[in-house]
């Protein structure tokens, strides 16, 4: 029944909306020229109305992340990926990685797995809009553990103790490429901030500006103790300085090369939607179950294959290996001849089509309009902290569709 009364809500744009005013407020307070940033660079930042979903489904997604848990866990699953991952994918550390994001399209037949990623953006704009919406009254209640921001500092406090047990942590990068030019450049601030306030020093930063020593890696003149990391190049191919850091243990990296391979890679969802090679790891009737229900098929896409991959395209969403942010992604059915061509000479991966779910938007002098909802649940060590969505319109997640962006989630029992 939940998962009916939550597709009754969804369908409503009247059932509920985000209070934009109490939201402003929340965004102001974390500073004028902060506020003015964020709504200048991202107007579509954050959604016009939550995003309901059932209780069952929250239970369906936790099942599904703890089964993905349970193979990677496996030395025979390592051995697996690590074979066709890069040399650097093999240093183990022992810090977990920070903020990974397991992405699903619930819709009618269930919820699907489209995606892990191991830098998942935006977990304290979310956090921000939670807060903003406490005094809101709407049907269900939030899909988040209470006062995030501790529970996100204690995540990277202990990323910092595994690795260097009780020494103080004392300064903290979060790098990116040209970070100020990044969409997502005002939670890097957030997350500046947030660290400065536990009185560890912190500064946002290009992989350029850092240099390996003898003694550790440095921002300048000042020894950098742990990198958040940003970046998109997963493997550290460009940034010798802070990989020379890296395996050399002179910097606490995360997340890192490693989770990346064990978990984000897209490859892996290939093996994890093939039940004949995880029973040959090991893995129980049970887990192999529940991947099975829980992520669309994914194939490697082979150019042997040319003829059956043309006939079936339309079946299939194709996806680049290690791309990132709907980069590069396309739905088989729109798909151009030229693009088609290009897939086929490698690198990709193809999933079976799974349809987002939709939610209901009114927006003022405008006809009521569906948008898609993509549902994003942000994990650390296998624990869920917060589950949030993004809406929008077009093929993938772009946050430039009005009424689109973050939305709040509410689970509806």
């Amino acid at each position: 029944m939940s998962i009916e009364a939550a597709k009754e809500l969804n369908s409503d744009c009247h059932s509920a909306i985000v209070d934009r005013g109490a939201l402003e407020r929340t965004l102001h307070e974390q500073g004028e020229v902060w506020h003015q940033r964020v709504n200048e660079r991202c107007p579509h930042l954050f959604a016009a109305v939550p995003l309901f979903i059932s209780s069952g489904e929250v239970e369906q997604m936790h099942a599904v992340i703890e089964a993905v848990q349970q193979v990677v866990a496996l030395s025979a699953w390592r051995d697996a990926v690590l074979q066709h991952a890069p040399a650097i994918a093999r240093f183990t550390p022992r810090a977990k990685g920070v903020f990974f994001g397991y992405d699903f399209h619930l819709n009618a037949e269930g919820v699907h797995l489209i995606e892990i990623n191991t830098n998942a953006g935006g977990a304290l704009f979310n956090a921000l809009q939670l807060h903003s919406q406490r005094d809101v009254v709407a049907p269900g209640k939030p899909a988040a553990i209470d006062n995030l921001e501790p529970v996100f500092l204690d995540m990277f406090r202990n990323e910092w103790c595994l690795e260097r047990d009780d020494a103080p942590l004392q300064t903290i990068a979060i790098v990116d490429e040209q970070p100020r030019e990044q969409y997502f450049y005002p939670e890097f601030v957030l997350m500046q901030q947030l660290f400065e306030r536990a009185g560890i020093a912190a500064f946002i930063a290009a992989p350029a500006e850092l240099e390996a020593r003898t003694d550790g890696l440095y921002l300048h003149e000042r020894k950098v103790d742990l990198i958040y990391n940003r970046l998109t190049d997963f493997s550290l191919q460009q940034q010798s300085a802070i990989s020379t850091a890296y395996q050399s243990n002179q910097v606490v990296l995360t997340p890192h090369p490693h989770v990346y391979a064990l978990y984000a890679d897209k490859r892996n969802l290939a093996l994890l939607t093939a039940p004949d090679s995880l029973r040959a790891m090991g893995v129980a009737e049970t887990t192999i179950a529940t991947l099975s229900t829980g992520i669309p098929q994914t194939r490697l896409v082979d150019a042997q294959e040319h003829e059956q991959w043309r006939q079936q395209r339309k079946q299939w969403f194709f996806k680049p290996a290690t791309g990132y942010g709907g980069k590069g992604t396309y739905r088989g059915a729109s798909i151009t001849n030229r693009v088609f061509a290009e897939i086929m000479q490698g690198g990709y991966i193809a999933q079976r089509m799974a349809p987002p779910g939709e939610r209901m938007v009114c927006l003022e002098g405008a006809e009521p309009v569906a948008l898609k909802s993509d549902v994003r649940c942000y994990v650390y060590d296998g624990q869920v902290q917060l589950i949030a969505a993004r809406l929008y319109q077009g093929q993938t997640t772009n946050f430039r569709t009005a009424g689109g962006g973050f939305a709040p989630v509410r689970v509806v029992d």
